[in-house]
C-alpha cells in the first residue's frame, strides 16, 4: 500500500546543517556582491529580490529538488526577507542572474551539475568567480543561456590586470581588476560601493571637508595678521 504525504506536510529546511568552510576571499567577494546589488537596486524593492547562500526549492512536494547559489538576483518578486526560496509561492519565477564563487572545492559541481540545473531552471546568466585564481582562468567567467544551453559571454575588454563581462540582465559590468570583482555602471564606468566602501568614502569625504576648513581658517588667520600689520604700518608713516 502506497502513502502519499500532503504537499503540505512536507519539510522544507532553511539549511543542511553543513557548516559554511569557506576562506576570507570568498567570504569578502559574497559580502560585497550580496550588499552591493541589494544597495544598487534598493529603490526597486517591490521587483527585484537580492539573495546569496539561500536555498531555492524548484519543485513543490520534493525538497530534495534545491540549489544554493552564493549570488543570485530575481526580477519580478519583491525584497522582502525569506527563509528559503520556493518558486512555486513566488509566481514560478526563477533566478535571471547567478554568481557561484567556485573553488577547487566546488568547482565540480559549480561546472557540472549545478550549471545543469540552472540551465533547467532557465537562468539567464550563470557567472563564475575564483577569488583566489586556484583553478578558473581567467578567474572570472560568465556564461548566457540561449535555447537551452550556456554559450560564453565574450569579454568588453581585455587587458593586462582587467577583465570587463557585461551582464544584460542586470544591466552592469562585472570587471576583474588586479584580482578583484566589481561591479560598475557600463554608462559611466563607475565602479558600485558596498556598504563599508560608502562609509569609508563618506568619512574619507568629511575629513576632507574637516581638513579644508582647518586650512580656510588658517588662511583667514593669517590675512587677518598681515591686515592689522598693514594698518599699523600705515598709522606710523
Amino acid at each position: 500500500m502506497v502513502t502519499f504525504v500532503p504537499i503540505e506536510t512536507v519539510q522544507y529546511p532553511d539549511e543542511d546543517g553543513k557548516p559554511m568552510a569557506e576562506g576570507d576571499a570568498q567570504r569578502k567577494a559574497l559580502t560585497y556582491c550580496t550588499e552591493t546589488l541589494s544597495l544598487y537596486f534598493r529603490s526597486r524593492r517591490s521587483d527585484v529580490y537580492v539573495a546569496g547562500n539561500l536555498f531555492i526549492y524548484y519543485e513543490q512536494g520534493n525538497p530534495a529538488s534545491v540549489i544554493a547559489p552564493d549570488v543570485f538576483v530575481v526580477f519580478g518578486v519583491n525584497s522582502d526577507d525569506r527563509r528559503s526560496y520556493k518558486t512555486w509561492e513566488e509566481g514560478d519565477r526563477t533566478p535571471d542572474f547567478v554568481l557561484e564563487i567556485t573553488s577547487k572545492s566546488t568547482r565540480t559541481q559549480d561546472q557540472g551539475a549545478k550549471k545543469g540545473i540552472y540551465a533547467f531552471l532557465g537562468v539567464q546568466e550563470y557567472f563564475q568567480f575564483d577569488p583566489t585564481g586556484d583553478y578558473l582562468q581567467p578567474a572570472l567567467q560568465g556564461m548566457r543561456l540561449q535555447d537551452g544551453n550556456y554559450s560564453v559571454i565574450q569579454p568588453k575588454e581585455t587587458a593586462e590586470n582587467l577583465l570587463i563581462l557585461h551582464s544584460e540582465s542586470l544591466q552592469l559590468d562585472l570587471r576583474l581588476e588586479a584580482g578583484q570583482l566589481r561591479f560598475s555602471n557600463p554608462a559611466t564606468g563607475e565602479k558600485l560601493l558596498s556598504y563599508e566602501e560608502l562609509e569609508e568614502a563618506r568619512q574619507a569625504a568629511e575629513q576632507r571637508a574637516n581638513d579644508e576648513a582647518i586650512a580656510r581658517q588658517a588662511i583667514e588667520a593669517r590675512m587677518a595678521e598681515l591686515e592689522a600689520q598693514l594698518r599699523q604700518l600705515k598709522g606710523e608713516s
